[in-house]
């Protein structure tokens, strides 16, 4: 089976291991190195424009669905372009390498850009909104439950960094209530289905997963439950992001990266079995959530729902302002942010094709 991790040209699994290898010692040594070795990390030289994104998710997960199907159904490349897909360890390095210019566009968490903009004054713009949820979640055992604000207070709660988006995610929850988000002490901690065992070791209270690895979790394991922080968090969405630089200077490429990224997200909102979905994905990559068809179903279906918000009516990418503002209030509430920003200048619709529908 085909093993296609990085571009939109085929590669071997040994292959994609030697690439994977490289690509990490790639963002190990910074920008530079990163920015040298783009092409030998997957470009197909397909006669498309070469564009690099920058994931801050690993590649072996279905919460890159969008970019994933973007590639493999060849959606990119019906607007031109010829994407490298390239990860980078988390979204602070997301977004730090999008500002150094090695890739115009990243995707990363509302929290993040909000933090980052409100605080030091980061050129960073929202082009797009994919998800109007959370797209996390956090596992936890029935013995001992996490089903509610208060009841994450006195307990460790498991992160995959210090500081980083799941962290404050966590924070959110326990701030929204009214307690102090410093009774909810984080541990760094692996992201993998496996993890589970501390859990139910108790030493830690439970940790903070995408959607497909909670699915996981849960088929797994009898006592697993899942809390999901949107229920309670307004501002943990996904938005695609680039500089008011790269805006500038070749604004058709992102037009027609966003236009990809659409009729992807389109086509599986179409899609309503997932069958078509899923086959194409097969196609070209393989994986432990995905090569499940439980799994795969249950991750999409639920992905689909944060895409849409719910309303398949609604054109697909495009930021709600009151939505946008609403989030950066919970966050300087919460001493998340900065207070004082002007959070609609922070955004911008007009690279979307369905912006005013």
């Amino acid at each position: 089976m085909p093993t296609h991790f990085l571009t939109s040209s085929s590669l071997s699994r040994r292959s994609f291991l030697r690439r994977s290898a490289l690509a990490t010692a790639a963002v190990a040594a910074g920008p530079t190195l990163l920015a040298a070795c783009g092409t030998d990390s997957g470009g197909s030289g397909g006669g498309g424009k070469d564009v690099t994104f920058l994931s801050y998710l690993a590649l072996e997960t279905l919460s890159l669905a969008p970019e994933l199907l973007a590639v493999a159904g060849g959606h990119f490349a019906k607007h031109g372009l010829d994407v490298t897909l390239q990860p980078v360890k988390g979204s602070p390095q997301a977004m730090q390498t999008v500002l150094a210019g090695v890739g115009p566009i990243t995707r990363i968490g509302q929290i993040d850009v909000m933090s980052a903009v409100a605080e030091s004054n980061q050129p960073l713009v929202n082009i797009a909104t994919l998800t109007r949820g959370s797209s996390v979640r956090v596992v936890y055992s029935s013995k001992d439950p996490l089903e509610k604000p208060e009841d994450f207070v006195g307990k460790t709660i498991g992160v995959p960094s210090e500081g980083g988006t799941s962290s404050k995610v966590v924070s959110l929850v326990l701030a929204n209530a009214g307690l102090d988000p410093a009774k909810a002490p984080r541990q760094v901690v692996g992201l993998t289905p496996g993890t589970f065992n501390l859990v139910q070791q108790g030493r830690i209270a439970g940790y903070v997963v995408s959607i497909d690895t909670a699915n996981i979790v849960l088929s797994q394991h009898d006592d697993a439950r899942v809390f999901d922080p949107g229920t309670v968090v307004k501002s943990d969405s996904q938005v695609y992001v680039a500089t008011r630089e790269g805006m500038e200077k070749d604004p058709e490429a992102l037009k027609a990266f966003l236009a990809g990224i659409r009729d992807a997200v389109a086509a599986m909102v179409a899609d309503e079995s997932l069958d078509e979905t899923i086959a194409t994905l097969r196609k070209e990559y393989s994986f432990a959530t995905l090569d499940d068809d439980t799994i795969a179903r249950q991750s999409l279906t639920m992905s689909r729902e944060l895409w849409t918000g719910g309303d398949a009516s609604k054109p697909l990418l495009v930021t709600d302002e009151a939505a946008w503002a609403a989030g950066y209030d919970e966050l300087t509430a919460a001493g998340e942010a900065k207070a004082g920003g002007d959070p609609k200048t922070w955004f911008d619709n007009s690279l979307l094709s369905d912006a005013k529908a």
